[in-house]
């Protein structure tokens, strides 16, 4: 896509003023998702550049109640070994501004749940090359579609991840990597009050 010149810089700065405004989200709204909004997210994310264009990722939007229950309560039992014996002090320190716990009710509030899987080789899948980076760079297409769209999502990570298999039946050269609620923010959410770095501590020019 051509971009004259003189347009170059104004979209750039339209877009970070549109991205700026994104939050992370943890309280969502019951009101459910537009019709296409996920799907077109998802075609996006499948933009993304990939090693040797493997293009190894799945996209496993959850839905359906049950399954999120199922997903909420196993994702919490890792959750609540984390907090307990698995994270250092400094961890612990760290997240402590933003006020999270092993109680991870968004799972089963948000309309959608994407689970974002990195494919990895199997007997119908090639080898991927470049397979995290690949993942992270449509993972970030993702986001940034879904709060185009009006959407607030959240990027939630528990660990270990194997569970995820089991609850959306994926095969096991499919590896989680991401669990990205999505939807409406609940009436009354609250986000950390955090600062961005600033773009002389971000950028180097040499």
């Amino acid at each position: 896509m051509a971009v004259p010149a003189h347009q170059a810089e104004a979209r750039c700065r339209s877009f970070h003023d549109v991205m700026a405004q994104r939050r992370t989200v943890r309280d969502f709204a019951a009101r459910p998702l537009p019709d296409g909004v996920v799907e077109w997210a998802v075609r996006t994310a499948s933009t993304a550049p990939s090693g040797a264009h493997v293009q190894p990722w799945r996209f496993v939007v959850v839905t359906d109640p049950a399954r999120k229950r199922r997903l909420r309560e196993a994702a919490e039992a890792e959750e609540r070994e984390f907090y307990a014996r698995r994270a250092s002090p400094e961890w612990l320190a760290a997240l402590a501004p933003l006020g999270t716990d092993w109680c991870k009710p968004f799972l089963e509030d948000a309309p959608a749940v994407i689970v974002v899987f990195e494919v990895h080789k199997g007997p119908d899948t090639p080898r991927p090359y470049y397979t995290k980076e690949s993942v992270g760079i449509a993972v970030g297409l993702l986001l940034a579609a879904l709060h185009q769209a009006g959407l607030a999502t959240l990027t939630h990570t528990p660990s270990p991840m194997r569970f995820l298999n089991e609850v959306c039946e994926r095969p096991a050269e499919e590896r989680a990597a991401y669990v990205i609620p999505v939807g409406y923010p609940a009436d009354g959410a609250r986000v950390p009050d955090l600062r961005r770095k600033g773009l002389e501590e971000v950028m180097v020019r040499m």
